[in-house]
Formats: C-alpha cells, structure tokens, sequence
C-alpha cells in the first residue's frame, strides 16, 4: 500500500511532513536492532515502492543483524506487509482518525507495533515501549500519540478487533479477517466457487512459504540432493522437487551454486514438465520458451531437453532479465535471445511453425504468489488487469503460430484470475489464425495430485497442493 499523497501544507497527526521525518543527530534513544531493520525495510516499501525480498537481506547484512534477531526481523517485516490493510483499520480506529492524516513515518512504526500486539509473541509493555522509542528516534513530538493509539490497540486481541470492526458484507468482513483487498477476494472465490474455500486460500497466502529447489534431471538426482541438505526433503509430486527446512542462503548449496538445481516453486516444476512429458507425434527436439525471464522454467526444460537431445530457445523482452536467463542456463541447450515474443514470423530466430513445443509463461498480476511477496496484494489494482490480459493474448497468439502443427503449447500463469486463465485461453484461440484444441492437462501431472478438477485445464493452489496457485493450459495445434 503506497503512502497516501497529500496537499501543500497538509500537516498530518503526530508530527511533521515526511521529507523533514529524519532521526536527529543527537540524543537519539537506544534502538532495538531488529525491529529498527524491519522498520526500515516496511519504509522502503511504502516509501521507495521497494520489494521487502530484496531490500530486507541488504538492510540486514549493512546493519549485521544475525540468527535470531534477523529471524525476527523477517517475521515482522514480512507480516507486517502482508496484513498492511488490517492493521491499519486497526490503528486507524485507535487512533480514531483515516491513517492517511498519520505521518508515515508514525504509521509505518505503528503497523509493526500493532502486529506484534495483535500477531506475535511479544509482551504488551515490550511492544508498545520499543515502538514509542523508535516513534521517538524518527518524530520526537509524536510519541505520546504513538504511546495513547498503542496502548490502545492492546485493550483487546485480534479476535475482538475483527469482530468490532467487521463490514456486514460477507466478502468485505473477509477482507478484513484474512488481509486482502476485497477484489482479490472476489477473485478467488470466482475461481474456486465458494467464499468458504477462497477463504481457505487466503489464509495460505498469510503463511511463509518453504523453498523448494528444481534438482537438474540427469544432473543431480533428487533424493541425493535432498539427502545432502540438513533437513531437507522430496517434495511431494514434482519429481525435481527438494523441500528446504529452516532458514539459510539457497545460493550458498554447492548445486545452485554449480548450476545442478536451483530455487523454483513446486508448482511452475509441474506445468513445465507437464509440457515436456505430454505426447508428441514426429519431431521433437526444437523447444520454444517464449517468456523466458527470469529462467527458471528454461533450466528445467533445458535440462530435461540435454537428456532428449532437443534444445531451447529462450525469449525475453526485457535485456537484464534475458541475462538471468542465460546465467540461468549456462551449459545447458538453451539459446537466449533479448527479444519480443509477439514477434513470431518476423524475427529470423522466431520461425512460424518453427516449433516443436512452446511455453507461455505469461506476465500476470502474481494473485498466484502472494504468499511469497507480502506487498504485491496491496500494490496491485483491478486497473491493472485489461493491460495484461492484452498482452497475455497477444502472447498466446504468438505461440499459436510459432508451434508447428501437431505440436504443443502450454499456457502458464501464476494468478487464479480467471481474466487470465480460461478467459486469455479462449479469447487468444477465438481471434488465433490457426486452428488450436484444448488438450486434457490432468493425465501429466502426478497421479497423486489432489483436487485437480475435471480437466482439461489445471488450477493448483496453495492451500490443496502446497505450491503457488499455477494455471496450466495445454492446446495442440491442428492446422
């Protein structure tokens, strides 16, 4: 959620305007290091519009806040930006004012004092005293009103709070209870036929996901990989799959680090081998992924294609992106170019009919993956839909002429929305030049799957699968 604008010469509750909210040189209260990294980390966000995954470990690493005080720090950070819209109807009504007329300084301190009050373990005068300190450090003036809405606020549990504050409408209490915006909780009911089940997905999207690792087929083998980690598992249907436990860098394991496996969800290793394994008459070594970036779907499907001497070309639009894929791939078939995947039949390295199988790993909204970027629920809009069902179209076009006739191409997004899944399906094949049919997708994902539905199409999910809420569509081109 972005700081809210305001006017020339607005002067916000608790303190001054945010440009001149700078801690003051001198007699500066003793800061808890943790917390003040997490404070920094959900300021860079509403601030700088930054991404906690990547500001958070440098913020970290500069202040050398370790073990259990980074562990903390991560908590807070990371609940604190997932609940961001429960926790400020929270403090707002504290407060008894809109958070807008809030310093955002003040109002970023209070979310993360409010959630370690409402979600954590932490003791109400620790919570409170080490937020005022730090409410001091940033706007002397403001914490007595930090202290008054705090205390406030630890009058009574989350519990009470929802039940205080609950809309009447069904979707909007939901909202509230399980911190989403109300359209994505529409969405997600739409897709799943029930608000009851929607519900169930939104409280997976408020736990810390596991990190999975893709093991490189004919490179490493999954259960030796798994073995060689601490704690560490197969995962549950992807046969590539190894389930970290705990903490730690996955870029320190010697096999991400060598190119033998590397972090991938669950679910975008199904529906990437679900292309791979579906059944394909004559030819079958020329492999298109058509949006490529940031690689993780062209390692496996190169890996994959280096063990059915078959070869990848990799496309991606934006030039720091194609050279992750190419890091990504690095001694493997994959062939990566800095190139726009609409172009099919006017790039000489984009042949019509040119090939065997084609991915489309679309740009969507990432409803799929909230769970792993705890501000992405409250960045994106409805508004940002229609530009992305566009082009998600556009692409799928694109597929469509680029794969050769018998051949296969999936569409992949990581999003339940259904403008961009079935609906992005049957437009692009309504307005396609050629002749596509729908392929049962379920026969190429693992038997024990749960819950798939009745084909063709796939949706995985969170909260039946354990993997991002991946959409999976196979079409065979006929003509």
């Amino acid at each position: 959620m972005r700081s809210a604008r305001r006017g020339p010469g607005a002067r916000p509750a608790g303190g001054r305007d945010d440009r001149l909210a700078r801690p003051p040189r001198g007699g500066r209260p003793a800061l808890d290091p943790a917390r003040e990294a997490a404070y920094e980390a959900v300021a860079a966000v509403h601030r700088d519009d930054a991404y906690a995954n990547l500001v958070l470990p440098r913020i970290l690493r500069e202040s050398g806040v370790t073990g259990r005080d980074a562990a903390f720090a991560t908590e807070l950070t990371y609940g604190t930006l997932r609940q961001t819209g429960t926790l400020d109807a929270i403090v707002a009504a504290a407060a008894d004012r809109p958070m807008e007329r809030i310093d955002p300084p003040v109002r970023d301190a209070l979310r993360l004092g409010a959630y370690q009050l409402l979600h954590l373990r932490v003791g109400a005068h620790a919570a409170v005293a080490t937020t005022v300190d730090l409410v001091r450090s940033l706007v002397p003036g403001a914490a007595g009103f930090a202290n008054a809405v705090l205390r406030r606020v630890a009058e009574t549990d989350r519990t009470a709070w929802l039940a205080r504050l609950a809309p009447a409408d069904p979707v909007d209490r939901a909202a509230l209870t399980h911190a989403h915006p109300a359209w994505i909780v529409r969405a997600f009911a739409d897709a799943l036929g029930s608000l009851e089940e929607a519900e169930l997905a939104l409280d997976a999207d408020n736990l810390a996901p596991p990190v999975h690792l893709c093991a490189h087929p004919g490179l490493i083998d999954t259960a030796d990989l798994a073995a060689s980690l601490r704690g560490a598992s197969v995962g549950r249907y992807s046969p590539y799959a190894v389930v970290l436990s705990g903490g730690g860098d996955p870029a320190a394991i010697a096999a991400v680090r060598d190119g033998r496996a590397h972090v991938q969800d669950e679910g975008s290793q199904l529906v990437a081998n679900a292309l791979a394994t579906a059944p394909l008459d004559g030819r079958d070594d020329t492999w298109l992924d058509l949006c490529a970036g940031p690689g993780g779907k062209a390692g496996l499907l190169g890996a994959l294609a280096l063990q059915r001497g078959a070869h990848v070309t990799a496309v991606e639009v934006a030039h720091h992106r194609a050279a992750l894929v190419a890091s990504a791939t690095t001694g493997l078939p994959v062939y990566t170019i800095n190139a726009d995947g609409r172009d099919v039949g006017r790039d000489r390295d984009l042949p019509a009919g040119g090939f065997d199988r084609v991915l489309v790993d679309a740009p969507c909204t990432g409803l799929g993956a909230l769970r792993r970027r705890p501000e992405a629920r409250w960045r994106r809009q409805p508004s940002d839909l229609p530009p992305l069902t566009r082009l998600q179209r556009e692409l799928l076009q694109a597929a469509f002429r680029a794969v050769r006739p018998g051949g296969l191409v999936a569409y992949v997004t990581c999003s339940p929305h259904q403008a961009e899944t079935s609906v992005s399906v049957t437009e692009a094949a309504r307005r396609s030049d050629v002749e596509v049919d729908l392929v049962d997708a379920r026969p190429y994902l693992p038997g024990s799957l749960p819950e798939v539905g009745t084909g063709p199409t796939v949706q995985l999910w969170p909260h039946r699968h354990g993997t991002d809420a991946m959409f999976l569509a196979l079409l065979r081109r006929t003509a």
